[in-house]
């Protein structure tokens, strides 16, 4: 296992080091476009894999910055994808190095309000992994405190841009499953073994899986104004790559009633401990994640919502179902902060929304809210919809 660095230890590793490669990267910017964004990227660990090569793809992104508190990781993605940026082993180093435009965050979820207050605070826009805070009311903080400083911040995921949601948000919109009236989401599988934090204060399968379905059925049906929940832990002791037998403080099962616009009723189930054959990462899954009931039809999304793989559109009683957006290609579930990146620089809206993120959230302490007093949990918080 890797070790961490000590800032007393970052120091000393980079006295040499870091003057010269500040003064280089400052002369080399200093001559782009501005048509590029500069990104700082914090937490180098087993997502930034797939973040990393997604900016890279964009003409409008440049990586300058990788940070991580295990310091070598961020030299070693540093290397893996030939970046060619600075390493930091802690915010404060970062926010004091090379200049940035844009922080990612990519740690663990307990740090994300923490850092990205700092970053917003320091002049930063963010993109942050899910979520962008622990509370509704840090977010909310966090979103003013963005305004105030004529920056932006978002949260993932980003499945509202997938091409399948948009397909099934129009079909709803145009009226072909007549009066939607209930609709389900479920994500699970038997839990992530690299890290703890899952299990920890301010983890749990709701901020990890259900913030996935939550996000597409408020994106599909509109903010939702109560909340009703039962969690669980089912297993309460883990074993765990970073800090072996651990005891589970967070629900590792959860099943979160919502109540929207319309008489509309909608349910998220998520978990720790579901047996999937297709696995975590859901190859070529064929089962359906989200189903959409209405008066005159019925929707299912095949595949999880944050790598669909088509819709099935039923609205006959005599004809088979069709399946839409196939294997639909130009989404992937890392795209956000390289989508939110292009539309700094291009002047556009994105349609992920910081409001929505910050929606998501409050479901899930609700969701908590409820199951600690038994009852049904209002909600105030609201997004611009219908999002497509």
């Amino acid at each position: 296992m890797a070790s961490t660095i000590t800032r007393a230890d970052f120091l000393q590793r980079t006295a040499m080091a870091g003057a010269a490669v500040l003064l280089q990267s400052l002369e080399s910017w200093a001559g782009e476009s501005n048509q590029v964004l500069r990104v700082g990227i914090i937490g180098c660990g087993s997502v930034s894999n797939r973040y990393i090569p997604h900016l890279q793809t964009s003409p409008h992104v440049k990586i300058v910055s990788l940070c991580d508190i295990r310091y070598e990781r961020a030299v070693a993605q540093n290397k893996q994808y030939n970046v060619g940026a600075a390493t930091y082993a802690s915010i404060d180093a970062m926010l004091k190095g090379v200049p940035f435009d844009m922080l990612v965050t990519l740690t663990d979820m307990q740090a994300h309000g923490a850092l990205n207050k700092q970053a917003l605070l320091a002049g930063k826009h963010v993109w942050s992994e899910k979520p962008m805070a622990n509370t509704y009311a840090e977010g909310k903080a966090l979103f003013e405190l963005a305004k105030q400083k004529n920056l932006r911040i978002w949260g993932a995921p980003a499945v509202v841009n997938s091409p399948q949601f948009v397909f099934m948000s129009k079909a709803i919109q145009d009226g072909k499953l007549g009066k939607v009236s209930a609709a389900h989401g479920q994500y699970g599988h038997t839990g992530p073994t690299w890290s703890a934090f899952f299990y920890e204060q301010g983890g749990g399968s709701m901020p990890d899986l259900g913030v996935y379905n939550m996000a597409t059925l408020t994106g599909l049906l509109g903010p939702a104004t109560s909340v009703m929940a039962m969690t669980s832990i089912v297993t309460p002791e883990r074993q765990v790559d970073d800090k072996g037998k651990i005891t589970v403080v967070a629900e590792d099962n959860a099943h979160v009633l919502l109540s929207h616009a319309n008489g509309v009723i909608s349910h998220v189930m998520c978990g720790f401990n579901y047996f999937d054959p297709h696995g975590h990462e859901a190859t070529n899954q064929t089962l359906h994640s989200i189903q959409i009931y209405g008066t005159h039809g019925n929707m299912r999304l095949i595949g999880y919502d944050w790598e669909p793989n088509g819709v099935y559109l039923d609205t006959s009683w005599s004809e088979p179902p069709v399946l839409h957006q196939k294997n639909a290609e130009g989404y992937q579930w890392q795209e956000g902060a390289t989508k939110v990146a292009e539309s700094l620089i291009q002047n556009t809206e994105p349609r992920i929304a910081a409001e929505h993120a910050l929606h998501v959230l409050e479901i899930i302490e609700a969701a908590r809210k409820s199951q600690e007093t038994g009852k049904r949990i209002a909600l105030s918080s609201k997004f611009t919809w219908p999002m497509v």
